[in-house]
């Protein structure tokens, strides 16, 4: 068993959130904060971060930005249409700001800066711009812009983890919520821009990870996902003073174990993991504790060796299958979830076949698929011409999510007939009278709302029948 001995200082189908209400933690300025997110898990837990370092300013949130001092936008420049999207809600909030002269509008994150001469200078959409490694830094820069200015700050950090920020939940049902465990990403896959966007990795203090998880399960909260850009890399060695000896690092594996030890009423889901680095260390780890849930989200990219290398994903088509076997041997009733890129550059027909025969091997619960689009500072966009004419990718992809379409039904199927422990996140989008939530296997299950039950409570929901993306069923005793 794992103890902590040290001490601390006192994560294309982008998502949209909008800040709750809340009170300031510090001493109101009667001003209003307004953040809305798109991207991935990570960008919204920034967002928390962004709006805990605000509130203890004294700002308060608010969920419609007509009624904002402060207005941001948190960005993700992953997939082509993300800026245009980015671009055109900032001509919404532009034309509030007609009508509030005072209100600050702000572009954080990943788009922060290869658009900020856009955006601040060209186009003059923004008064802020603010990169991932610089939210400290907000009061200063709103202070610049109340005085007339315009304030950027970009620069990235080998340290800033914000591991002694806690972070304000919003959008939050009380009962998920994410914990970063690290930032930044050395994987220069060649398709990616994050490395250039959110720096290099560096992995967050152990303690106030566990010590995170033990506030929100204190709080009332029964599940957390714990976030980094490949987490299996997450590595952290305690600093010691002068004189004391040194103390292991811990590595990912152990930190679940610690998390998974804050309570057995905790369950642990984390994104995501990469194929070079995910071990059967945390897959045994996995297996040992029954809060940690039995699901992986495993991206493969492609199912082409050659492709695999010009992608720089550091790994082959054998590698991959070893690491889906392991799983399959150490956690036999593990979901696993994936990414897929169609038409990379030079791909031919039969590595397409490739990526499919991968697909029919894994039979992936679901996946994230994707038409290549070449982003401008990757080292693809460098190297190689985008060189697959677009009917080609589309047609490939829509290949790739029919068949998909079929395994996630295949997968879906095999959880009819089985009793599932199922956490009630809250009622179905559907209809008020059945709720829903996720089972172990990260599959989304819809039942009857019964009385006896509430939000945050787990039950066990038998399985009854499904469609290829919601397993329905009724709770059992």
């Amino acid at each position: 068993m794992l103890e902590l001995s040290h001490t601390t200082k006192t994560h294309d189908e982008s998502r949209q959130g909008e800040a709750l209400d809340m009170l300031p933690t510090g001493k109101s300025t009667g001003r209003k904060l307004y953040i809305e997110s798109y991207g991935c898990q990570m960008n919204f837990s920034d967002s928390e971060i962004v709006a805990s370092i605000l509130m203890d300013k004294g700002f308060e949130t608010t969920k419609d930005f007509k009624d904002a001092d402060v207005v941001f936008i948190n960005t993700c420049s992953i997939r082509e249409n993300a800026e245009q999207r980015v671009r055109n809600r900032l001509k919404e909030f532009e034309s509030a700001k007609a009508k509030n002269p005072g209100m600050v509008v702000g572009v954080l994150g990943c788009m922060a800066e290869r658009l900020k001469a856009k955006f601040l200078e060209e186009e003059k959409l923004v008064d802020v711009v603010v990169g991932p490694d610089a939210y400290r830094d907000l009061p200063n820069l709103i202070e610049k812009v109340d005085e007339g200015g315009r304030a950027v700050n970009v620069l990235l950090s080998r340290e800033e983890t914000y591991a002694d920020i806690s972070p304000v939940r919003l959008n939050s049902n009380g009962i998920s919520a994410f914990i970063s465990i690290m930032r930044g990403c050395d994987n220069m896959c060649s398709f990616c821009v994050v490395p250039f966007t959110r720096g290099r990795e560096r992995s967050r203090d152990v303690v106030s990870i566990v010590k995170e998880a033990q506030d929100l399960f204190n709080a009332g909260y029964k599940e957390v996902t714990l976030l980094g850009q490949n987490v299996d890399s997450y590595k952290y060695t305690p600093a010691v003073a002068e004189g004391e000896e040194a103390k292991p690092t811990v590595n990912f594996a152990q930190l679940l174990e610690l998390v998974a030890q804050v309570s057995p009423e905790l369950r642990i889901r984390f994104s995501t993991s990469h194929p070079k680095d995910i071990t059967d260390e945390v897959l045994y780890t996995m297996a040992k504790y029954e809060n940690i849930c039995n699901y992986i989200h495993l991206p493969v990219q492609s199912g082409n060796s050659r492709v695999l290398e010009l992608m720089n994903r550091t790994y082959d088509r054998e590698w991959y299958i070893n690491r889906v076997d392991a799983i399959r041997r150490i956690i036999p009733e593990c979901g696993i979830s994936t990414d897929v890129i169609t038409g990379f550059c030079t791909e031919t027909e039969e590595e397409h076949q490739e990526t499919l025969s991968m697909m029919k091997y894994v039979k992936y619960d679901y996946a994230y698929m994707f038409a290549y689009s070449e982003r401008p500072g990757t080292l693809a966009a460098k190297r190689y011409e985008d060189d697959i004419p677009e009917e080609v990718k589309k047609r490939r992809l829509t290949e790739v999510v029919d068949l998909q379409r079929e395994h996630s039904l295949y997968r879906i199927e095999k959880f009819v007939g089985k009793v599932h422990k199922v956490l009630i996140e809250g009622t179905s989008k559907r209809s008020d009278k059945d709720f829903c939530g996720r089972n172990d296997q990260n599959t989304m299950v819809v039942f009857p709302v019964d009385e006896r039950f509430k939000v945050g409570d787990y039950v066990n929901v038998l399985g009854e029948s499904c469609t290829s993306a919601t397993l329905i069923g009724k709770i059992v005793d």
